[in-house]
């Protein structure tokens, strides 16, 4: 039975409906065959299929061979729950920002649902289909709800109908008379950021419509709020309205800042990681295996690009801005080039790669079969040398790279940058060295001065020789392993199996918890402010001298008073530069103060008397022997506990690249 619908309700739903109709445009387009004339369509309103509405106006006909035919004539628009809205920007920023967004969902067992709405064309019933195993709906649960809405004038034969078909969608069941007043209410509530956009409803009084999702929406942007609308959560305002609580409606979008150009390196960059050999579960440490390879045309590195930034979008619909991320040059250093696409490092020559400097380099690699004496010569080299033979006495090799002799290493001068690797022994004879700028390993040294700027690693003695390491000094592997006489610096341990002599000798001293450089540079500062205070104690003496003469004399020649103001010119300059000695070594001193390591000396074997052991400033002197110890600073004074057992991991991160 059809309702009376008054004047007032029609213009109150005209009003609500006025903002979304007014953005509604129809064409008219045609095609030889209806999906054709929808695509045109879809074109000419720069939309989707599955967004437009549409009215037949002509049918087309296929006619017999080309006779009779007649095109497919439409007229259409988007549909205003699935229309675009576009924006304009003070910035002249055009975007069409889609307001249907799709929820894909996994499949689950729901029942099938009725839902009554009450709408100026009458009382509208909704069926919807079971999903999975769930129930179908009932024409009693209809029933119910329409009795629940007070709807007594309905037609059950179509209530029947509809719930067996249960398609979804409104179909208009009965009517009841209208009461404009007393209708459901909406209000909006854009947040401070407007990032968020909520509603809340005010449920209808008798005779009052309910909201449809298409009212609410129209209500929405005429609030402003065009973007992020969820119009799952409009749908179920529809079907299942929540009143007088706050529902989310929409959502901003946060801009996402694009992430920086990167390297991906293709080799280790970490020169510090070695790759260690065992043999029965322990590291041999004979086979080093250091070098890292690369041939001509291998790519190094790939650089992955920077990433554009994507704007953000407030519910009102301005734009927010977002940083697009830094690009960084590709680390091209020596004997390397970029690919075509810029976005590769290759190299051009066989060799070793080394990132240094923030730059990639590939040092080629030097070998000599044979060894360093006169038919050679003193050898220089940019890159890894690698010496088959020995180093004989009174040479000298430098190398940017690495240095490794597979033999042994005389009274000779050896300096890299890199490491460097001696698979027999150094013997030094009291003048050879070798200066690293990472580690040196050795299966021993004897009577050498060793200067490491991270490890000395020696698998089977050290006798009469200085060392420093800026990190470790191990000497441990074999049963004679030892460290007997001679000085050995390290910032952070000193690791041995045996240390010193059970029939005396030569003095033996462990130093520890210091920067070796920076102690050496501290000792050699208190040395030369010794010779200073003598020499102007010495000057102190002839001014004095020179002084009382005059004073007896009243007055000295001339060229005696040329000595003594030279004399006190001497002493002034001295003064000067001991005040600045002064200043550099109380410098020095804060700086060991605040080093965090305080270092240790380990002993798995035994330790002799005559040992001295140095732990930052305090001393001590090994006056009984002692067995399987390490020795550490506690409240300014050295003690002792069980032995530290060596962890050979420790090694691998220490070690160089040379095979």
């Amino acid at each position: 039975m059809a309702a009376t619908i008054g004047l007032d309700a029609i213009r109150e739903l005209m009003r609500r409906y006025l903002d979304e109709d007014g953005d509604k445009k129809t064409i008219i387009a045609e095609g030889p065959s209806l999906e054709e004339a929808l695509n045109s369509a879809a074109v000419q309103l720069d939309s989707s299929v599955g967004r437009l509405e549409y009215n037949i106006l002509e049918k087309g006909q296929s006619g017999i061979l080309g006779l009779g035919r007649k095109a497919w004539k439409i007229s259409a628009y988007e549909s205003s729950g699935k229309q675009k809205v576009e924006l304009q920007q003070e910035d002249s920023f055009h975007t069409e920002i889609d307001l249907q967004i799709e929820a894909h969902t996994a499949k689950k067992d729901v029942d099938g649902q009725c839902y009554v709405r009450l709408a100026i064309d009458g009382a509208l019933l909704k069926i919807t289909s079971p999903e999975g195993k769930g129930k179908k709906a009932t024409e009693k649960r209809a029933i119910e709800k329409l009795h629940a809405r007070a709807i007594r004038d309905f037609d059950e034969r179509l209530v029947s109908d509809t719930v067996r078909e249960a398609s979804g969608e409104w179909v208009i069941v009965g009517s009841f008379i209208a009461n404009p007043s007393a209708d459901a209410l909406l209000a909006v509530d854009v947040g401070s950021q407007e990032m968020d956009a909520k509603v809340i409803l005010t449920p209808p009084q008798a005779g009052g419509c309910d909201l449809s999702k298409d009212v609410i929406l129209a209500y929405l942007r005429n609030n402003r709020v065009v973007f992020g609308v969820l119009e799952d959560v409009l749908q179920s305002l529809e079907d299942s309205p929540k009143y007088k609580e706050p529902v989310t409606v929409a959502l901003g979008q946060k801009p996402y800042n694009g992430e920086d150009a990167k390297i991906k390196f293709l080799f280790e960059t970490d020169r510090s990681k070695i790759n260690l050999e065992e043999k029965n579960g322990r590291v041999d440490y004979k086979e080093l295996n250091l070098v890292q390879n690369v041939v001509e045309g291998q790519v190094l590195a790939r650089k992955m690009e920077a990433e554009q930034g994507v704007a953000g979008r407030t519910v009102t619909g301005k734009l927010l801005p977002s940083k697009n991320g830094k690009d960084i040059p590709l680390p091209l250093g020596k004997n390397v080039h970029a690919s075509e696409d810029g976005l590769s490092v290759i190299a051009d020559v066989n060799g070793e790669a080394i990132y240094l400097n923030n730059k990639i380099n590939v040092e080629t690699v030097y070998t000599i079969n044979g060894n360093i004496d006169l038919k050679t010569g003193n050898q220089f080299f940019l890159g890894t040398i690698i010496i088959v033979g020995n180093v004989e006495d009174g040479f000298s090799v430098k190398a940017t790279g690495n240095i490794e002799v597979r033999g042994n290493v005389g009274r000779a001068e050896l300096s890299a940058e890199g490491d460097i690797i001696v698979h027999q022994g150094i013997t030094g004879k009291g003048s050879g060295t070798a200066t690293a700028g990472k580690s040196v390993w050795a299966k021993f040294i004897e009577n050498a001065k060793i200067v490491a700027g991270e490890n000395v690693i020696v698998s089977a003695s050290i006798i009469n020789s200085d060392i420093i390491a800026e990190k470790r000094i191990v000497c441990t592997g074999q049963k004679q392993a030892a460290i007997i006489g001679g000085r050995y610096m390290a910032c952070e341990e000193i690791n041995a199996k045996t240390v010193g002599s059970p029939t005396g000798g030569a003095e033996t001293i462990l130093e520890v918890g210091s920067d070796p450089k920076s102690k050496i540079k501290l000792d050699e500062l208190e040395a030369k402010q010794k010779v200073l205070l003598r020499r102007m104690e010495e000057l102190d003496k002839n001014i004095y001298t020179m002084n009382e003469t005059k004073r007896q004399r009243k007055g000295l020649p001339e060229d005696k008073q040329a000595v003594l103001n030279e004399l006190v010119q001497n002493r002034n300059e001295m003064k000067e530069e001991l005040s600045g000695l002064k200043s550099e070594s109380e410098s020095i001193h804060a700086y060991l103060n605040n080093l965090k390591t305080h270092g240790k000396v380990s002993v798995s074997g035994r330790i002799y008397p005559g040992t001295e052991i140095v732990i930052r400033d305090i001393r001590e002197k090994i006056k009984n022997e002692y067995k399987a110890l390490t020795f550490y600073l506690e409240n300014a004074m050295i003690k002792t506990t069980r032995y530290e057992e060596f962890d050979p991991d420790i090694l691998k991160k220490g070690g160089g690249d040379a095979n």
